[in-house]
């Protein structure tokens, strides 16, 4: 070979595949920090409130047709998507997703202790708000927008959606 060309590229063949420590640890803090950074990131973007998401308007019912402290069925926005709608007073009606926000185990409604329950891990629910009152549940029911016209149920929206 050249010696001119060995004096431009002076690479030892033999050691080309060696890495050195000092170079592994660079790279390993390098990566390292990289993962780091992006979990900081999608922990932050996790913490940003999730505000009210609309769909179209959907028929559930009407008021009339569920007793107080009664409870219905229904799908929304997806009929995959199962919802439990709760007769609170006269003229007052609550929906929440029917997936436990802790492992989408269906919810259901208990009457006596006024509370949605999640019977796989024994969460519950408060009926105003969907907050967490009990077990291993970390966030709150995703809440039905509703809205009453002239006794019949329109579900518009969805808030607090950990979907």
């Amino acid at each position: 070979m050249d010696r001119h060309v060995l004096e431009d590229f002076p690479v030892d063949w033999q050691e080309d595949q060696y890495v050195s420590r000092r170079e592994f640890v660079k790279f390993l803090t390098l990566a390292s920090g990289g993962m780091a950074l992006s979990s900081v990131g999608l922990a932050a973007w996790a913490k940003v409130p999730r505000h009210r998401r609309s769909f179209e308007s959907k028929l559930v019912g009407t008021i009339h047709e569920i007793p107080i402290k009664g409870w219905k069925q229904f799908s929304y926005p997806r009929k995959e998507d199962a919802c439990i709608l709760v007769r609170t007073g006269e003229h007052s009606v609550v929906a929440f997703s029917r997936r436990c926000t802790h492992l989408s185990c269906p919810v259901g409604w208990q009457k006596e202790e006024n509370r949605l329950y999640c019977p796989c891990h024994n969460g519950a629910f408060s009926i105003e708000d969907g907050h967490v009152l009990q077990g291993p549940p970390a966030r709150p029911l995703p809440k039905i927008e509703l809205s009453i016209i002239d006794g019949t149920i329109y579900a518009m929206g969805i808030t607090n959606e950990s979907l």
